[in-house]
């Protein structure tokens, strides 16, 4: 009887308390997922779309040049619309993991078929370029593969082969194929 007075007592103290903790755990739970989260990132592949610009290229169309030879030297555009048919939009990006994204536009503007100016972002070379995309692992140094004789000899010495005349001879007549 005192048990069932404690009972209904404490158990609306004994539910709030509960709830309080289940809410106190909740946060420190999303803390500690956080930071683990934080120190593993699952692998993210590079991905490389547009077409890539360098300064070499920029610098090899001469001014007046025609939509065929631009499209020769720079390639296709990425963007090409019916109502700017007077401008060519190359665009390009490279993701890769660790590293800042690398976003770049180059637009050729033509009058009447001809080159007129080129506006484009900070290009790099060719040879910066390919240097942004090297990625050099260090490989630890190859173990020697060459065994002692101390270690060889931990290891039985392997069994004679049998001689030839223990064998019996070949079987040159078969059975016939069919009855």
């Amino acid at each position: 009887m005192i048990f069932a007075f404690f009972l209904r007592r404490l158990a609306p103290l004994f539910a709030l308390a509960s709830t309080l903790l289940w809410l106190a755990g909740c946060g420190s739970v999303d803390k500690a997922s956080n930071s683990v989260a934080g120190v593993l990132e699952p692998y993210r592949m590079e991905i490389v779309q547009g077409n890539v610009v360098s300064r070499e290229q920029v610098a090899a169309i001469p001014k007046g040049a025609s939509r065929a030879q631009v499209a020769s030297v720079l390639g296709t555009p990425l963007v090409t619309s019916v109502f700017h048919a007077d401008r060519w939009v190359y665009a390009f990006s490279l993701n890769q993991q660790g590293k800042m994204p690398q976003l770049r536009h180059v637009t050729v503007y033509f009058n009447q078929d001809r080159m007129e100016r080129i506006d484009a972002d900070e290009l790099p070379t060719e040879s910066e370029f390919v240097n942004t995309l090297r990625t050099t692992v260090q490989l630890p140094a190859p173990k020697p593969l060459q065994a002692s004789a101390e270690a060889l000899s931990k290891f039985p010495a392997p069994a004679p082969k049998p001689a030839a005349s223990a064998l019996p001879p070949p079987r040159t007549n078969y059975p016939p194929l069919e009855p």
